[in-house]
């Protein structure tokens, strides 16, 4: 017999082995990669999914961007689903990245095949289950096979699947992919470091509200810590810019609500007035960075990265925190998180299928 949630944390603690197995995989398809972006020379990158991979698809896109300078941007499937014509430019040479954990959501699927009959430019499918529809439609397929859950929120395929774009990024920019091999490493020693306090922070009910703010690569890991939260415990929770929590949403922050800010170095000299306004407001600040400001420390725990990796591939680092902090949170409020309320691990949309 299993207890609420057991396999849902043992996905989550599952990661260091699962992200070592991933970079095995891109090892084995680096060279293919690197062949799919010398074919041709591509104006932009879209990367797309739904749900949790929408919102890797936000941080991907930063990263991808940054890494290779090519124009990069992240979309919904649904998006270009129903609004080829606004998206997609056959006067642009694109290449898709079609990310999804299951490999059949139906808005993904839908999008390669409307980018495929248009002849838009390639394709590459990110996914977790071999011989699935996107691997079907992709010209190359990337699959983090030993990432596959049994839980419905994802965890480790969602880490395992952005491990990969950062992978890429990497590979396609001339860059050194090695860097990618400390990872396993560091978030085994951030659950050591973090778990207890990850715990106590999610069984804090005197929470009501989750703010958690990212910029740049940031922003869609932020997105999906809020989705996690949502998912698992059915908690308020959102995510915004950092900046711009500034312009309106400041105004819910009080004693009861807790806000997580993922901190990066480059902007760190306007992220950290942002959390110290926010613990002038009362509200509970935890602060996930790479080394400890004393400002931060002044207004709440701090987390630790010390990953010693450049800022446009440490995205990554800031979720399996994130992730113990709302299954705990799921548990304390009595919810399963290997089961969260009314969701299905695919979504199927028959009126979108292609007939």
């Amino acid at each position: 017999m299993t207890h609420k949630g057991e396999i849902t944390l043992q996905e989550i603690l599952s990661q260091p082995a699962v992200w070592a197995d991933t970079l095995k995989i891109f090892d084995e398809y680096k060279s293919e990669v690197s062949r799919l972006w010398d074919e041709e020379t591509y104006d932009q990158v879209i990367f797309t999914g739904c749900g949790s991979t929408y919102y890797l698809s936000l941080s991907a896109a930063a990263i991808f961007q940054k890494l290779t300078g090519c124009a990069a941007r992240g979309l919904p499937g649904s998006e270009i689903s129903l609004f080829e014509g606004i998206y997609l430019d056959k006067g642009k040479k694109t290449l898709l990245v079609a990310v999804s954990r299951s490999g059949e959501t139906t808005e993904t699927v839908r999008a390669m095949q409307l980018f495929n009959e248009g002849g838009y430019g390639k394709s590459l499918a990110i996914t977790t289950v071999p011989g699935s529809s996107v691997t079907r439609l992709a010209d190359l397929s990337l699959v983090a096979e030993t990432a596959q859950e049994v839980s419905i929120a994802q965890t480790r395929s969602f880490a395992s699947m952005l491990l990969l774009v950062e992978a890429v990024a990497l590979e396609v920019s001339g860059q050194d992919v090695g860097r990618l091999s400390e990872f396993p490493e560091i978030v085994s020693r951030l659950f050591d470091q973090y778990h207890d306090q990850a715990k106590a922070w999610g069984e804090n009910q005197a929470i009501e509200r989750f703010f958690f703010l990212g910029s740049a690569f940031n922003y869609g890991v932020a997105s999906e810590a809020m989705l996690k939260m949502k998912e698992m415990s059915l908690s308020n929770s959102e995510a915004f810019h950092t900046l711009e929590f500034r312009h309106g949403p400041k105004s819910m922050v009080d004693e009861k609500a807790m806000v997580i800010g993922l901190v990066n170095e480059s902007s760190a000299f306007q992220e950290i007035p942002v959390l110290q306004e926010m613990s002038a407001f009362k509200g509970n600040i935890i602060s996930i960075v790479e080394t400890a400001d004393p400002r931060l420390e002044e207004i709440g725990p701090v987390v630790e990265l010390n990953s010693d990796v450049p800022e446009v591939l440490r995205t990554l680092l800031f979720l399996p925190v994130m992730q113990l902090i709302a299954f705990y949170r799921a548990i304390s409020r009595g919810q399963d998180p290997d089961n969260p309320n009314n969701l299905d691990a695919v979504v199927h949309i028959p009126s979108m299928e292609k007939k």
